[in-house]
């Protein structure tokens, strides 16, 4: 699914990684500030909603727009784009039923000439997660 605006087109895709964790465990690691500082970048601080993510000599702002405890979180990057609005990056949770395995979804936007590297960095950032969580 592609979205378009201002001449800008994103695409939209999801990857799935399996998880040896509980729900509520994975979920610390999803939503709160110390969690996220331990896999997903070097630092992250939070007022409120409002997250800061810190990688090296960079910088990110995101906003926490939607959640539900053990479940999922969606966040919105705050930046210059007009466009942002529509575009998120989402963290879901889901446990199958039967087998009770528990597996994570991530939802992302990229521009159509990087989704290839905004999967490989995906990929990098959940091999981080899965081994401070002692995962496989």
């Amino acid at each position: 699914m592609s979205l378009k605006n201002n001449n800008n087109v994103k695409t939209k895709f999801e990857l799935e990684f399996v998880f040896q964790a509980s729900p509520q465990l994975l979920y610390q690691y999803l939503f709160t500030p110390s969690g996220l500082s331990e896999w997903f970048a070097d630092n992250v601080n939070s007022r409120t909603d409002k997250y800061q993510f810190f990688w090296d000599d960079s910088e990110e702002e995101a906003l926490l727009i939607k959640k539900k405890s053990n479940e999922f979180v969606r966040y919105r990057w705050l930046n210059d784009e007009e466009d942002q609005d529509e575009y998120f990056f989402e963290m879901r949770i889901q446990v199958d039923e039967i087998t009770k395995d528990v597996s994570l979804i991530v939802t992302d936007f990229c521009d159509d000439d990087e989704e290839e590297d905004a999967k490989l960095l995906w990929d990098n950032q959940i091999s981080d997660l899965k081994k401070v969580l002692g995962s496989r």
